[in-house]
């Protein structure tokens, strides 16, 4: 068995080439009325390899050989570069803003409003 890291890397390397898009994690652009709204992702990659020999003693004639090699991809979406007309903008995925924002954190509001009365009303 000949041991071909060049053509194991090229492999793995053409492998993520197809895999790592943004039209794979999220799609491709598309248009919400007057916006036009392109998907950014985050990529990080890892590479591995490995491979062994034969080994000969006095005693005793031991062959081997072995080769391995592997790769690691994470991608995440980030967000949107969003555009209308001559504006560009970019908008993330994930965060909360805005009025959105301030309708998240009700409920604990409300608890805490809830508790503070509660406590009055046992000390009085």
């Amino acid at each position: 068995m000949d041991l071909h890291f060049e053509e194991l890397l090229g492999q793995i390397t053409d492998f993520i080439k197809t895999e790592a898009k943004t039209e794979t994690v999220v799609g491709e652009q598309f248009e919400l009325g007057q916006f036009k709204c392109v998907p950014v992702i985050k990529v990080g990659m890892g590479f591995g390899s490995g491979g062994g020999e034969g080994v000969e003693t006095k005693t005793k004639v031991l062959k081997g050989q072995g080769a391995g090699g592997g790769a690691g991809v994470g991608i995440e979406p980030i967000g949107f570069l969003v555009t209308k007309e001559d504006e560009i903008s970019f908008i993330e995925a994930g965060k909360i803003h805005g009025l959105a924002a301030a309708f998240e954190k009700v409920p604990d509001l409300i608890e805490k409003i809830v508790d503070a009365r509660t406590k009055d009303k046992v000390t009085s």
